[in-house]
């Protein structure tokens, strides 16, 4: 059983992330499990590691998971302080 490494926050998506995340029902769930267990998707290994380290609870950092659907790319990130979890297509950042 994978564990939750971190608290999402509140969970909001862009215009753009909500189209996408429309496509598959269920999705939006499937991606919010697998980033706040640590599985950070298609992110470099420099950026996964990063995002290891950022789990530090006493020098937190922002994560980052990138998802491929549909063909489209999908990030979802999580601020330092976990206060709030973004779903975004790269061109909406």
């Amino acid at each position: 059983m994978t564990t939750v490494k971190f608290p999402l926050g509140r969970v909001v998506a862009t215009p753009g992330a909500v189209e996408v995340l429309s496509i598959i029902p269920g999705l939006l769930g499937q991606l919010l499990a697998r980033h706040v267990t640590g599985d950070w998707g298609e992110m470099s290994a420099e950026d996964k590691a990063a995002n290891d380290a950022a789990l530090n609870p006493d020098e937190p950092g922002r994560l980052m998971s990138a998802y491929t659907v549909a063909d489209m790319k999908l990030w979802v990130i999580t601020e330092w302080d976990r206060s709030v979890t973004t779903f975004l297509l790269p061109e909406e950042y």
